[in-house]
């Protein structure tokens, strides 16, 4: 299935701006936790135990923060800057995660902004580019 390059229209996105990050960050983190216990995320947890990230949906204006310990991702509720911000819009996310668009591309082309300690984006970029999405649920259903 090929994403569309749209942006979420104007409106939509002052809503999803105001509405609250905690429940769709720990939707996120969730779903990590369970793409990491079934082997489907093949993370070193001990390689982001630590640190703190933030997912920036541009066009939605959300911002998922959490954190990693050695077992297992957490929402962020701290304040502090993260240490790792991926930043693009909802389009170019769901385009890297079902494989239309490898996050290289999206990051030269300026769709993908990574900001933070670079040794941590590469670990996380690559760690991206490693998940076979095609065991995950999402793509059992985009495949529809």
């Amino acid at each position: 299935m090929h994403i569309p390059d749209l942006t979420l229209p104007a409106k939509l996105a002052s809503i999803l701006g105001k509405l609250p990050s905690t429940p769709p960050c720990w939707a996120l983190v969730t779903t990590l936790n369970q793409l990491k216990k079934r082997d489907i995320l093949p993370v070193d947890m001990s390689l982001l135990a630590g640190h703190s990230f933030e997912v920036h949906i541009l066009d939605a204006d959300m911002h998922l923060r959490f954190t990693a310990d050695d077992a297992r991702f957490s929402v962020d509720s701290t304040p502090s800057e993260p240490d790792l911000r991926l930043a693009a819009n909802l389009a170019d996310f769901a385009r890297m995660m079902l494989r239309e668009e490898d996050p290289d591309t999206l990051f030269f082309n300026r769709k993908l902004v990574i900001e933070g300690d670079t040794e941590l984006g590469l670990i996380v970029k690559n760690l991206l580019d490693s998940v076979d999405w095609s065991a995950t649920p999402l793509q059992r259903f985009m495949a529809v």
